[in-house]
């Protein structure tokens, strides 16, 4: 089974021909896709969408990216939609959530401070309610996994991790999987394959991110990423790990249902 742990179905890219991308993806043999929120004005919309793809799932969050155009009754909106959500077979956590420093002028500031409030109050509603997370991680870990050490969450996914291999192991001691994607497959990477191939398989999971960090196969002038790229990052896994597909594919999905556990195929 394959499973694509993370991908923006609802993104403005996949408008004109959305039905024949999960199609796709389901004829790769992806059966499960995790859709995750952004923003309060798409919690409906993820909702509705995993509701109608065969296989679909999502969570409700808002992303840091999204903060700075957030208000605080935004908060108060996500724990009413937590709590709506309980009941939902198709709801799976909180996310995507987190903290973004890559851009220089949001690393230290007001836009900082936004970011950590809100990342600190979403996961103050996931202990709530008892529910993972879906961590987007970028130039962030260490302040991540101090929030992280406050609370003691059920785990999680982080989202596109390319950090140290200590702080992979941190983040893992805390119950977290690794969502592993396009980025591994350029050759370049060097630190996010080596953690590919040397981390136990344990710790691991596949992901997409659609339509965005699309892998090297994908070339101009159309770089969207689709959640049927998945079969050929599982590829690109084993081939780095030297093992079989199947025990990729299999193991990674075992994964991604230990750390996501309300995401059950009827």
């Amino acid at each position: 089974m394959l499973i694509d742990t993370h991908c923006h179905l609802d993104a403005a890219e996949f408008d004109h021909d959305r039905d024949e991308v999960i199609a796709d993806a389901h004829a790769q043999g992806v059966k499960i896709m995790v859709i995750p929120a952004v923003e309060q004005s798409n919690f409906a919309t993820v909702r509705n969408l995993a509701h109608r793809i065969d296989g679909g799932f999502y969570a409700l969050g808002i992303h840091p990216m999204y903060v700075h155009k957030a208000q605080d009754k935004d908060l108060d909106l996500l724990e009413q939609e937590i709590a709506r959500s309980m009941d939902d077979p198709r709801f799976v956590g909180v996310g995507e959530i987190g903290l973004d420093f890559f851009v220089t002028d949001i690393a230290s500031g007001v836009q900082r401070e936004r970011q950590e409030y809100f990342y600190s109050a979403q996961l103050s509603l996931a202990k709530q309610f008892n529910l993972p997370v879906i961590l987007h991680v970028r130039k962030s870990q260490d302040t991540l996994l101090k929030y992280l050490r406050r609370f003691s969450l059920s785990g999680g996914i982080a989202h596109a991790f390319n950090g140290s291999c200590q702080q992979a192991r941190a983040f893992i001691e805390l119950g977290f999987a690794l969502g592993l994607g396009g980025a591994m497959t350029y050759t370049r990477s060097l630190q996010i394959r080596r953690l590919a191939s040397e981390l136990d398989l344990s710790s691991l999971v596949l992901e997409t991110d659609s339509p965005d960090i699309p892998p090297a196969w994908l070339h101009e002038p159309n770089r969207r990423n689709t959640p049927g790229q998945i079969a050929r990052i599982a590829g690109e896994l084993a081939t780095l790990r030297q093992e079989s597909l199947a025990h990729i594919s299999q193991t990674t999905a075992n994964n991604a249902r230990r750390v996501l556990p309300r995401m059950i195929l009827s």
